[in-house]
Parts: C-alpha cells; structure tokens; sequence
C-alpha cells in the first residue's frame, strides 16, 4: 500500500470503451464478481459462531447473537453498486440481509460514540464513522442476488457499505465495536484512506487532509 495512484479523468469506462457515468472516477466496469481478500477463507462453524457488539454501548454492557439468532432477525434488500479500491466496479447488485441500523436499534450506543470498529476473522477490522455505519443502504449482507453468500464472498455474513470502498465492509465479519475517538482499522494502518469515498477517490493516506483520521 502507499504506492502512486494512478490518476484516471473523466466517466468510467466498460471493457468496450462505452462510457459508464454512474461509475465514480478511475473505476472500470467488472463484468461478475472478482474474489479479493487477504488471508484464507476461514472455516464457519455455526455452533461456535457469534455475533458482538461492545465497546460503548447505552447500557455499558455486550449484546450477543448466535448464528441462528442473528440470521433470523428481519431482513431487506438493497439494490447498490460495489467499489472496490483496485479499480474495479460492480453495478446493481441486490443484496440481502440485516440492516446495521437495526444493529444499532438493539444495541444502541453511548451518546458520546463518534465511530464503529467491525471486527471479523482473524482479528480484521475495518473503522467506520457512526454516520457512515447508520446509512439507511448499510448491512449486514448474508445473500446476492437471492442466494447466499459463497465462503470466497464472506459467508455467513459480510458489510456493505456501498457509498464507500468495498474494503469498508469487511468479509466473514463477528461483531461491532463502539467507539468514542477514531482508530484504524487493518488497512487503514497500511497506507489506504481513512474515510474511502469513491466518489473523491480517497484511496490512499497520503490523500488525507485535516480531521480525515487519526495520526498515522
């Protein structure tokens, strides 16, 4: 991480060179949906699967979901594109699951958290502000396109977050931390962009201005 970005101006363009204006700068059109993630795919074991959220809740304590529990809660859909920060972009995609805000209905937190740590396998984490977490097209996707989710996509359950980089919404993730004051998260510490907004092609820290993040 850290090296040149590769400035890109105008539209997006599709693999014909059509112009795609809905695509936010330097992105491509992908044609289906490239596997990308660090590490291995990890083993779900439903009986040992759990679902946190701690750190500064309302109540000063820890909410916790089986699988099964967390599954059942209510599910939605939501039509969004996904961005990923190598450039490629991928368009309308429905996904289904659990909204974060019914998260942070159930397990409010604190009046004083300002950000949101989402913990995955393997310790990954990815830092979120509150504002971006409660986005009403945010959630906790366990389906695409009315079938689940395959291992190499993040099953039982990944983030997204779709007016960020796609890196914003970690795969395989276990639980939600509350925050009061802002920490990076896995990539975050190694060089990408602590907001990453597609749209101002935030990729990378060197990019940061003032009140972007936290010193690296």
């Amino acid at each position: 991480m850290g090296q040149p970005l590769e400035h890109e101006s105008g539209e997006g363009r599709d693999p014909a060179g059509a112009a795609q204006p809905d695509l936010p700068p330097g992105q491509r059109l992908q044609r289906g949906w490239p596997v990308t993630h660090y590490g291995p795919v990890p083993k779900f074991r439903p009986e040992r699967w759990e679902f946190r959220v701690f750190g500064a809740t309302a109540g000063g304590g820890k909410h916790c979901w089986t699988h099964e529990e967390f599954t059942a809660l209510p599910h939605t859909t939501v039509v969004a594109d996904l961005h990923c920060v190598t450039k490629f972009s991928m368009l309308g995609a429905e996904w289904g699951g659990i909204p974060a805000r019914t998260v942070l209905d159930l397990a409010p937190p604190a009046d004083d958290v300002t950000h949101v740590m989402v913990w995955a396998e393997y310790g990954f984490s990815s830092n979120l502000r509150l504002s971006d977490f409660a986005d009403e097209q945010v959630l906790f996707a366990t389906h695409k396109d009315g079938e689940l989710l395959t291992a190499e996509h993040g099953f039982p359950l990944r983030l997204v977050v779709p007016h960020l980089y796609a890196w914003k919404g970690p795969k395989w993730v276990r639980g939600v931390e509350y925050m009061t004051a802002d920490r990076r998260g896995f990539w975050e510490e190694r060089g990408y962009h602590n907001v990453g907004d597609p749209w101002r092609e935030q990729r990378y820290s060197y990019q940061e201005l003032p009140g972007d993040g936290p010193d690296l």
